[in-house]
């Protein structure tokens, strides 16, 4: 479970810029903390240390093709009119402990991946022999089980074979006290298949985290539903707990809760056992019905020192009012996001999916930020005073709009890959003015 520090207060009437609360988050969520895990259990975590290469990866040198391990000198020369005649001594095959010597006129018949023996000094791929069967070249070996008398006998090599030719040299990929992975990665499939070959079981990792997504209110019914009149369909828990997958957390998704202040008190108390962080939707302005805002204002106030769930009005466009605290024992961080569809989303992406990869242990916790030419068919205007993030589609160096400004146009939203940022003390902006971009994709 995640311990926040306390939020800092600010008085009611304060206005936030996004710099302000973004930063209070920050300072306030800790990484949580490191744990022992197996390998396919830490896919996703981020490395807490260095991981030092134990064993040289490979461990031995081993052959990179399906051939015949020789001396170099019994082949020099070797041609298809006059190919070189080596006695063949045994079979190598991967994983075998016990490889025959090959001494002068020679060849031990080995396998991809099987340690170079003794005595050998390159490797020649079966297609340049006759696989022992005396006519012609052949396209690959018949099976030990099948033919064991392949391991034994006479094979015509028809082309010479350089120093250590189809070898794979021990630790060439990398050796003993190199630096396998560096304190910060996150532990992707390459990743994980780097520690295993290394002989790594168990990795110590910063947790993904857990976040529990709530929506509020009344109206929201589930897919599938049939809507009644006023109704409409949840789709906030839907797409925020998808955000935070792709952020890296384990996320859960509650279904929405009615607009009842202890109702949903209750259901975020009861949610805390499973929660390193708590993100709601809805219910944060100024309405008679705003239950997040009378539920989770005063939580904390009496039992827990330093809790409590602060309301604030943020300098910005969508998302203007904003909710941020701890709540319970352990003070795990709750943001309380709007619950316009693109208010919530845009509150995501720029308040909820930083703390997220905070609790990671990340050092670069934002998407990618660029700039690019702005292509309109008209000026872009924007309210004075407040940083306006709008939705755009972003390639080759420009970006376009996607829909129009308002905060409840969430078809737009799935054709954008970006948003377009918009300062606060720009009112208008020209088609051709260089603007800043975050990059969602």
């Amino acid at each position: 479970m995640s311990t926040a520090a306390a939020p800092r207060p600010a008085g009611q009437d304060h206005l936030w810029s996004v710099e302000e609360h973004l930063e209070d988050i920050l300072t306030t969520v800790r990484p949580l903390e490191p744990i022992e895990l197996q390998l396919l259990d830490a896919q996703g975590c981020v490395l807490v240390d260095d991981v030092t290469v134990q064993v040289s990866l490979p461990p031995f040198d081993n052959s990179s093709m399906d051939g015949y391990a020789v001396r170099v000198a019994d082949v020099e020369g070797a041609g298809e009119e006059f190919p070189a005649v080596l006695e063949v001594v045994g079979d190598v095959a991967a994983g075998q402990a016990d490889a025959p010597q090959v001494g002068p006129g020679q060849a031990a018949r080995i396998m991809t991946g099987a340690p170079l023996p003794p005595g050998a000094e390159t490797v020649v791929p079966v297609e340049w022999t006759d696989g022992g069967l005396g006519e012609g070249p052949v396209t690959g070996m018949r099976a030990s089980s099948a033919a064991p008398e392949g391991a034994s006998g006479q094979v015509h090599i028809y082309r010479p074979a350089k120093a250590r030719a189809h070898v794979r040299a021990k630790g060439s990929d990398v050796k003993a006290g190199d630096k396998a992975l560096a304190a910060g990665t996150v532990l992707g499939p390459s990743q994980i298949a780097l520690l295993a070959a290394i002989g790594r079981g168990t990795v110590r990792v910063r947790p993904r985290p857990r976040v529990v997504v709530m929506s509020t209110g009344s109206e929201l019914v589930q897919p599938d539903e049939q809507l009644a009149e006023g109704q409409i369909y949840d789709s906030n828990s839907f797409s925020l707990t998808a955000a935070a997958r792709d952020a890296g957390a384990i996320a859960y998704r509650v279904g929405a809760v009615a607009d009842d202040a202890e109702t949903l008190r209750s259901t975020v108390e009861d949610q805390l056992v499973r929660a390193d962080l708590l993100v709601t939707t809805g219910g944060v302005s100024v309405g008679a019905y705003d239950v997040v805002k009378e539920a989770l204002s005063h939580v904390g106030d009496e039992d827990e020192a330093g809790s409590g769930i602060e309301f604030r009005k943020l300098a910005m466009q969508p998302g203007k009012p904003q909710g941020f605290g701890s709540i319970g024992p352990d003070h795990t961080p709750l943001l309380a996001l709007p619950g316009n569809p693109v208010s919530s989303y845009v509150s995501f992406e720029i308040f909820v999916r930083p703390a997220i990869r905070a609790l990671m242990g990340l050092q670069d916790v934002h998407r990618p930020r660029t700039t690019a030419k702005l292509t309109a068919d008209e000026a872009l205007t924007s309210p004075k005073g407040r940083r306006q993030f709008l939705r755009g589609s972003y390639a080759d160096g420009e970006v376009r709009p996607v829909g129009g400004a308002g905060s409840h146009l969430i078809a737009a939203l799935a054709h954008a890959d970006a948003l377009i940022v918009v300062p606060e003390d720009t009112e208008t902006v020209e088609p051709g003015t260089e603007v800043e971009v975050v990059l969602l994709g």
